[in-house]
């Protein structure tokens, strides 16, 4: 490993100070694919950095919660309360990002449903015998 990119030994350290442990799967492919998780701690620095980012780190841990729960990614939600856990993040914030996972989840069926409403519009037009 080059002096800028890390061991993978030092990404799992850091994995386990941030989030208290490392996910399974990440301990896993430290041993069958270390590129990945290399390309793993690369990604999770663009997407949520220690410096300079807009979102505070709580706030980060909580949009990333409501999002591993709204795709049903069980490893990330599992990850992120780990860290909510270590950060120390209060239950009614928990909560909300719940809240707003479930909302958006439940908006998403809404939306899919569209056609469903425009025949249901087109019987209370034309009603059928």
């Amino acid at each position: 490993m080059s002096a800028t990119q890390p061991s993978t030994r030092q990404i799992l350290e850091q994995m386990r100070a941030s989030m208290g442990e490392v996910p399974p799967a990440i301990e896993k492919a430290a041993s069958a694919d270390e590129p990945m998780v290399a390309e793993q701690a690369r990604s999770s620095a663009f997407a949520m950095p220690t410096e300079g980012g807009a979102l505070d780190p709580e706030t980060r841990t909580l949009v990333y919660l409501a999002v591993a729960l709204a795709t049903s990614n069980h490893a990330c939600t599992t990850a992120m309360v780990d860290r909510a856990r270590k950060q120390g993040i209060a239950s009614a914030k928990l909560l909300e990002a719940f809240h707003i996972a479930r909302f958006a989840l439940a908006t998403l069926v809404v939306g899919n449903a569209e056609p469903v409403f425009d025949l249901v519009n087109e019987h209370a037009v034309s009603p059928m015998d």
